[in-house]
């Protein structure tokens, strides 16, 4: 392999290298706080008095912070850069982590809901965050090795979310435990990630510069974007894959512990166990999309999900329970996958359709419909898993067409 073919395979430029070994720390934090919302979840059902649908809005609510603040993070990072856009999120990630402790210190009335304040604010800084980094690790390279340098960084994403149902999982579902106690987490989390926002005032990262490349201001970007149809559809398979991934991880506790398979300790240290394979995929899908195409792997992957599905819908027992976890390694790459196949090509357009992108985890407010489905089907505590199938199954068809076109399409 001469010189030049090793610099196109090359996973990153060598003046990159900082800068993308400091982005990719960020993924871990992220990832941190969203699978803290798993665990959560079941801990409020218990503490609260909460039935399934009622405590989905702690999913809905950091969600919905996502949809409403992705186009105005794209319009922030378009105008003032990726380093703004990291200090803003960790700011606003941090408070909100921190609201914890006076919602809880207060005593208030109804601190569900001043919980769900306080995650909605994590919600929008936790936007800012993902709309910065995810396109701007796409760039620190070459084009080729975009997807397998995306799915390298967000394994530490899996990483921060196997350590936070073990870590927060062991310590809320312990005997004993109380609503409260959600501040200890929250309150130590807040403060390392205040001083991480402090340490990015103080670093550069650089910006990328795109030559003879399509422009876009900041009124009509988006508009641009949305009209380029493989973009539109890798918008709706990233919207799809969020509504499974997330749905499953919100389930997951509620699912085990309900079928009297598992107490909720064993449950909190099993989703661990499948995180720790999701993060485990991440590493190998990203070596093995060094030299087989991206959609290709993410065709495969698809596949297996939706299999992985249909095993778990049957209610098997064990078999299921395996199919479930094997899940978490199938759609491992899924999401940065998806997303750098989305803003192959764009240029710099890439901001804007980042922030589009990153409207997409509001698909896991579908976990509220998988709720009611739920509480509804308790003698069937496997039927809501036909909503994540569905969700699979898009992606199937994406990665499906994909896989057809020309590379230079």
């Amino acid at each position: 392999m001469d010189s030049k073919t090793k610099k196109k395979f090359a996973l990153t430029d060598k003046r990159y290298v900082v800068p993308f070994v400091l982005i990719t720390t960020l993924f871990f934090m992220w990832g941190f706080a969203r699978a803290i919302l798993d665990v959560l979840n079941k801990h409020f059902q218990d503490t609260l008095d909460l039935t399934i649908a009622e405590s989905a809005w702690i999913q809905v609510t950091t969600y919905l912070g996502y949809f409403l603040m992705a186009i105005p993070a794209g319009i922030f990072i378009n105008r003032y850069g990726y380093r703004q856009g990291v200090v803003l999120g960790l700011s606003l990630f941090g408070l909100g982590a921190l609201a914890f402790i006076p919602a809880t210190a207060l005593h208030l009335s109804a601190p569900f809901y001043a919980f769900l304040a306080a995650l909605f604010v994590i919600g929008c800084g936790l936007t800012f965050l993902e709309t910065a980094a995810n396109p701007y690790v796409t760039e620190l390279g070459p084009r080729e090795t975009s997807s397998s340098r995306l799915n390298l960084s967000q394994t530490f994403n899996g990483m921060g979310c196997f350590m936070a149902t073990l870590l927060v999982g062991l310590f809320l579902f312990r005997e004993g435990s109380e609503s409260n106690d959600v501040a200890i987490p929250y309150g130590i989390m807040g403060a390392l990630v205040l001083v991480i926002a402090l340490i990015f005032t103080r670093v550069r990262l650089p910006e990328i510069a795109h030559d003879n490349e399509e422009q876009a201001g900041l009124s009509n970007g988006l508009l641009l974007v949305l009209k380029k149809k493989w973009f539109a559809f890798g918008l709706l398979a990233l919207l799809c894959y969020e509504v499974a991934e997330i749905s499953i991880n919100s389930y997951f506790v509620n699912f085990v512990t309900g079928t009297g398979w598992m107490t909720k300790q064993d449950a909190s240290l099993v989703v661990t166990l499948a995180l720790v394979i999701f993060m485990a995929g991440r590493f190998i899908g990203s070596a093995i999309m060094l030299f087989v195409r991206a959609e290709i792997m993410l065709l495969c992957c698809a596949v297996g999900t939706v299999a992985c599905m249909i095993l778990t819908m049957l209610d098997m027992g064990t078999v299921s329970l395996i199919a479930l976890i094997a899940t978490y390694l199938f759609e491992a790459i899924m999401f940065p996958t998806i997303f750098s196949l989305a803003v192959r090509g764009l240029g710099s357009l890439t901001k804007s359709a980042g922030s589009l992108l990153m409207m997409t985890p509001i698909g896991g407010c579908a976990f509220l419909l998988m709720a009611y489905v739920a509480d509804m089907s308790k003698e069937h505590p496997s039927l809501p898993f036909i909503i994540p199938m569905a969700g699979f199954a898009v992606v199937m068809v994406y990665a499906t067409l994909l896989s057809m076109r020309k590379q230079t399409d």
